[in-house]
């Protein structure tokens, strides 16, 4: 009991005392009931261990057959009366076998082998007492380490023991020594230092506007119209409000981040609509492609802003003042009674100026992500924006009022599907649903490129630039829809999260691209005739392979880089939408979406210390930017167990703990546990808090979600840099399913396959717990050193179970 175990008893009262010392026989009434117990039992534990046995007679049996089938998998039981008969019915004396999936050890000469385990253990205790005395390459007597001074008897031919007070055992250990003296910076080689980065950094801008101011030049040179100038310039300005608005985002946000700009991406819709025909119904394949981009796209705009306003909800806080969003009810109406009064009115150019208020609605929506105060008020301006660009475009296109009903029939049932999808997904699931909306987005743009294709051939050859947009439309839409199916799949668990390592897989992605680039040269030369009918049908079908591939060939690891290269591509797709049918809005806001899906993908890139092209490119157990061409370090020494109540005592004990989930906390729903342990531990005094690493989980802010969920209030979880530095003045460092994001090899080992990836330093804390099932490696298949260090203890078990465990000491012993 005082280990945390409890007695079992038996609902049955029948007094077991016999004669002679020894217990009676019991009546049949009560062996019927203890038997019924172990039955119970052998559904809920792992590990049975008996040890009945009876003077002169064959060992009782008290676990049947069928009670060990109805063990869980992997369960172990262990018969220590084996010799005698066996108290487990499956038991065979003298082995361990495996039944039904559970390991019965009948062995016979067990006190035999305690002798060398025994031996084992001891010997490792020493080693590792010897290994924590100084640095691991050399021994080092220090005083002022209260177990070495008890332990040493004699130093320098002076008797040590008793131990003198630490003063005098200081003071005699390091008299005559000098002490070591880290050499500070003069101020020249810091000002050396300082010069250099700042002339890196500056010549890298330079490279850059160089890139960019070229590229300008070069297309003014082409002279493709005063059209593209227009639209290139508000592509330029909305691709740059876009790159400086989403860097302000906070890394907590990501997650909401990604799923308002998928909702946002649902304007492809626009394209769709100014596209439909027919009446209630289309009557061409062409007015299908665009009914079909239509109720796709409202899936997005509907259930992406809905997710959103429920992750949003999870951050907020009991403390929180009421939300008064209904306010912006006002701006809506506003905007709609008065564009409608001057379209009807006949104001000239009415229509230039309604596509800009949804615009910088859009913009406003992705920089209220800043922060946590502002981020509901950014949902809902997205959700204004939106609805504006839909009315905006709805009210000009003087449809027949069986169109109009398609339309609204379009719209309601994909908004439906939509509404429903996002109000039953759970939030272990955003990730899946994000590349799912990713994939509509990109299916949405296919066949708006197609419906212009089949039924406005005008338009696409109007000039070179709407033919390019045209195909790109096609090629981008196709790499997003069948890339983001693939992320679908592989986050799902349909499909195994391993990379694809197809032979020459790069030669085979420069093949596609070549034949996507040859099929672009026809198309331009003839859009209308058969033969570029057939190379924009070549391209959708190569390019549908080519995402296939590309995200295929990613590791799990990647995910949270895939996705939001997805995210990406998916304004991309928009944005050739946008040049294609001459749409300002959708030009505007595609640029937006794609450089903020391409700013996090560079900020997922950072955080692994690897390159995009190194990411997309290049599969599995790829080199960072750091890596040596040596060997990676060996990994030597043994690992330390725990268990569930010694860790329970180290946290009631301790005064700072940090946290750092991983994504094994949201694979086992570890988050509510968790939760519960910290608001007890915190209103027992101690100083808690979450440390997340900017990859952790398979989505960009996503263990930020889950965290908030479970209600932990988001001002206790911290990014990485914000927290790093605390883990030197950290009692308990728990590691809850988290590997490759807290591997110290990426400090450590110059060789690495993660070297200079930057890091969470759970080590540094003065004892360091990980919870995880097995010592194997993470997703980025590199072992883990942390997992041998001296301070470091294992909790070998499923997370959501060890935190349960550890939920309930916790709490007992602060009870008492």
């Amino acid at each position: 009991q005082s280990l945390g175990a409890e007695f079992l008893e038996v609902a049955f009262k029948e007094e077991g005392a016999g004669s002679g010392g020894y217990a009676k026989v019991m009546s049949k009434e009560f062996i019927e009931a203890e038997m019924k117990l172990f039955a119970k039992q052998c559904e809920e534990v792992d590990v049975i261990i008996t040890t009945a046995l009876i003077p002169g007679k064959k060992a009782p049996t008290l676990i049947t057959k069928a009670m060990v089938e109805s063990m869980k998998p992997g369960s172990v039981v262990v018969d220590l009366a084996a010799e005698q008969g066996g108290n487990i019915e499956v038991t065979q004396p003298g082995k361990a076998i495996v039944h039904n999936n559970v390991t019965c050890i009948g062995y016979t000469d067990l006190v035999a082998r305690m002798a060398s385990l025994s031996s084992t253990l001891y010997s490792n205790n020493i080693t590792k007492f010897f290994n924590s005395i100084g640095p691991k390459d050399r021994l080092h007597i220090d005083f002022n380490d209260e177990v070495v001074r008890q332990a040493c008897v004699t130093h320098a031919n002076d008797l040590m023991f008793p131990p003198p007070p630490l003063s005098a055992a200081s003071s005699a250990a390091t008299s005559g020594k000098k002490q070591e003296v880290k050499k500070a910076l003069t101020a020249e080689e810091k000002f050396a230092i300082a010069d250099e980065k700042a002339k890196l950094s500056t010549r890298g801008g330079a490279m850059a506007w160089t890139v960019g101011m070229g590229t300008i030049v070069a297309l003014g040179a082409c002279n493709p119209g005063a059209e593209f100038a227009q639209l290139f310039t508000l592509f330029s300005l909305a691709g740059m409000a876009g790159y400086h608005v989403v860097w302000g985002v906070t890394p907590a946000l990501h997650s909401p981040l990604m799923s308002v700009t998928n909702a946002i991406s649902g304007l492809t819709t626009v394209g769709g609509m100014v596209l439909l025909g027919g009446g209630l119904l289309p009557t061409t394949t062409a007015q299908a492609f665009a009914a079909g981009a239509v109720v796709i796209s409202s899936v997005n705009i509907a259930g992406g802003f809905l997710v959103t306003g429920r992750m949003l909800d999870m951050f907020r806080r009991p403390t929180d003042p009421p939300d008064y969003s209904m306010y912006y009810a006002v701006p809506a109406i506003t905007f709609g009674g008065g564009y409608l009064a001057a379209l009807y009115a006949g104001v000239p150019h009415i229509q230039e100026f309604a596509y800009i208020g949804p615009a910088l609605a859009c913009i406003s929506s992705i920089g209220g992500l800043s922060a946590q105060t502002t981020a509901r008020k950014g949902n809902v301006i997205g959700v204004v924006g939106v609805s504006a660009a839909v009315l905006a475009t709805a009210a000009n296109m003087n449809y027949s009022p069986e169109v109009y009903g398609q339309m609204l029939a379009a719209m309601g049932v994909g908004g439906g599907i939509g509404l429903v999808i996002a109000n039953r997904i759970a939030v272990t699931s955003l990730p899946q649903l994000v590349a799912g909306f990713h994939s509509l987005v990109g299916l949405a743009a296919m066949l708006t490129s197609g419906a212009v294709f089949l039924g406005d051939p005008a338009t696409v050859a109007h000039s070179n630039v709407h033919a390019v947009s045209t195909y790109l439309g096609e090629m981008v839409g196709a790499i997003t829809f069948t890339g983001s199916l693939i992320a679908f799949g592989k986050l799902e668990g349909i499909l195994k999260s391993n990379p694809i390592e197809l032979p020459a897989k790069g030669l085979l992605n420069l093949t596609m691209l070549g034949v996507n680039m040859a099929g672009l040269a026809v198309f331009i030369n003839d859009p209308i005739s058969t033969m570029g009918g057939a190379a924009l049908a070549t391209s959708a079908g190569v390019s549908s392979l080519m995402g296939l591939h590309l995200v295929a060939s990613i590791g799990g690891a990647d995910m949270p880089v895939a996705i939001t290269v997805l995210n990406s591509y998916s304004g991309w797709a928009l944005c050739a939408e946008g040049f294609m049918l001459g749409n300002k809005l959708l030009t505007m806001v595609g640029a937006l979406i794609g450089f903020s899906g391409g700013i996090l993908s560079y900020i997922m890139c950072e955080a692994m210390n690897r390159s995009l092209v190194n990411v997309v490119f290049g599969g599995s157990n790829t080199k960072t930017r750091s890596q040596g061409t040596g060997e990676a370090m060996k990994i030597e020494g043994t690992h330390t167990e725990t268990d569930v109540a010694a860790v329970a005592e180290s946290l009631t004990q301790a005064k700072k703990v940090i946290v750092v989930p991983g994504y094994g906390l949201a694979v086992a729903k570890a988050q509510y546990a968790i939760a519960d342990m910290a608001k007890i531990l915190t209103d027992h005094g101690v100083d808690f808090k979450f440390a997340i690493h900017p990859v952790a989980g398979r989505m960009p802010g996503q263990l930020n979600v889950l965290l908030a969920e479970a209600g932990v209030p988001y001002d206790v979880v911290h990014e990485m840099d914000e927290i790093n530095h605390e883990f030197e003045t950290t009692d308990v460092a728990l590691v809850v399913g988290a590997n490759d994001t807290i591997n110290s090899a990426a400090l450590e080992d110059p060789n690495s396959p993660i070297a200079g990836m930057p890091v969470l330093e759970a080590w540094k804390a003065k004892q360091t717990v990980v919870i995880k099932r097995t010592l194997g490696t993470g997703y980025a298949d590199v072992n883990n050193p942390v997992f041998f260090k001296p301070s470091t203890n294992m909790l070998l078990s499923d997370a959501k179970t060890a935190c349960e465990g550890l939920r309930s000491r916790v709490n007992d012993i602060i009870s008492q």
